[in-house]
């Protein structure tokens, strides 16, 4: 258990040092309890980049299985030597493709996005079919650094533009007649997404 800690806490100090994104550690701990919570035992992950996240929920419970999918090829090297360092490849499978473009048939109690903000709505609608009847998909980022609703005023037009994307897909993942969307206001802003009950 120590050397999964030690890990976690390298990688935190690695992410800083070469200024690579992961997941805020709140939300981390947010997704650590909903794991909890619906006794999670299969995740997905889009969006590996070095493993720190993957490693954390991997860490929850013993039974946990996650398999996380990673485009950018150095990311998936640092987060393949990563899981092997705490001989967590029992656990974690990783793979290195562009998420839009493999076909998985595995089901999943839940599934996380923190991959290209922009493809949000491209995800939900790639992945939606791999969620078990009960599961749930959390998306990062919601709020994008404090910028989500504020992009008119946004002077360059790349971060304007994906900023409008994630304001989009806000207001696409709210109107879903099958699926109930909850955001809530923890790390960069999660959204939760459930299958409504009555639908089959």
């Amino acid at each position: 258990m120590n050397t999964v800690i030690n890990k976690i806490i390298e990688m935190e100090d690695y992410a800083e040092k070469y200024d690579i994104p992961i997941m805020q550690k709140k939300s981390i701990e947010y997704i650590e309890r909903k794991i909890k919570s619906i006794n999670a035992k299969n995740i997905l992950e889009l969006g590996t980049a070095i493993g720190y996240s993957t490693i954390c929920f991997a860490n929850v419970s013993n039974d946990i299985k996650i398999t996380s999918i990673e485009k950018n090829e150095e990311r998936y090297n640092e987060a393949v030597k990563n899981v092997n360092d705490i001989d967590y490849n029992n656990k974690i499978n990783l793979i290195f493709a562009d998420a839009l473009e493999i076909n998985l048939t595995d089901k999943y109690d839940l599934i996380i996005i923190d991959a290209a903000k922009g493809k949000n709505i491209d995800f939900f609608n790639k992945y939606k079919k791999n969620l078990n009847k009960n599961g749930i998909i959390i998306f990062d980022n919601m709020n994008f650094h404090g910028l989500v609703g504020k992009s008119d005023s946004i002077k360059s037009k790349n971060l304007r533009s994906l900023v409008k994307k994630i304001e989009i897909f806000r207001e696409f993942i709210s109107v879903q007649k099958d699926y109930y969307a909850e955001f809530v206001e923890v790390g960069d802003g999660l959204c939760i997404c459930e299958k409504k009950k009555d639908i089959l």
